[in-house]
């Protein structure tokens, strides 16, 4: 089995490439263990890649903005190309990689509901082909709320959950709790989906513990920025 290991603004994913035994949840956990998750490459071709985004614990994301843009990195690192198209199930993600080395994303479809309360905690549900469910509050109690809402009857299949506090026009800060793995230094669909919740349109950019993303919100869709690099 060949893998590297690759990190996005403190997101580390072990990049698994085809050949061997496809993986299993029980495997992918032991092979995510040290890390945010694996991306199990299915096959790779030129300028797209197929991948399967397992989380630590042994659970498929349905999408990952740091785990695309990994894989948009590693198929570029591959093939030389610029331009790259990812797909995570029915989702296709083009990635472009800029000269500066920035990769920028075609996330697709934002979808922002009506603000909704559970236990108490106030939420906005934010779909990016993932569940997302975003508080404004003081980061600092990412902890305590994204146990709770995670696991929460509100959502049949968990859901990521953010807490968010904005600074000044186009900026926010927030730390993310990412389902099936707890609190991570960045995400990049949570970046979009804080950007949703409190902005609805334009650019953002959100801070994380692991570093800044950059979003652009038109037309109900997202463009993400940020960067990976190859660490082992």
């Amino acid at each position: 089995m060949r893998s590297s290991t690759w990190r996005a603004l403190g997101n580390t994913y072990l990049v698994v490439e085809p050949g061997g035994i496809p993986l299993d949840s029980d495997r992918a956990s032991a092979l995510a263990e040290g890390a945010d998750g694996v991306l199990e490459v299915l096959n790779n071709s030129g300028s797209t890649v197929d991948v399967a985004i397992w989380n630590v614990d042994g659970s498929r994301a349905e999408l990952s903005g740091n785990g695309t843009r990994i894989a948009a990195a590693w198929l570029a690192s591959q093939s030389g190309e610029k331009e790259v198209d990812v797909t995570v199930g029915e989702r296709v993600v083009r990635a472009r990689i800029r000269d500066d080395g920035e990769i920028e994303q075609d996330l697709g479809e934002v979808v922002v509901g009506p603000q909704s309360v559970a236990e108490g905690i106030a939420f906005v549900p934010v779909s990016v082909g993932n569940p997302h469910a975003v508080v404004l509050g003081d980061p600092a109690e990412i902890g305590e709320i994204g146990a709770l809402l995670e696991n929460h009857e509100r959502f049949p299949n968990r859901t990521n959950v953010q807490v968010a506090r904005i600074d000044a026009p186009g900026e926010v800060t927030a730390r993310v709790w990412e389902r099936g793995v707890g609190e991570t230094l960045s995400s990049g669909t949570s970046a979009v989906a804080v950007a949703a919740a409190t902005h609805g349109e334009g650019d953002v950019v959100v801070h994380f513990p692991g570093g800044d993303l950059r979003v652009h919100l038109e037309g109900g869709r997202a463009t993400l920025y940020g960067t990976a690099e190859r660490i082992a």
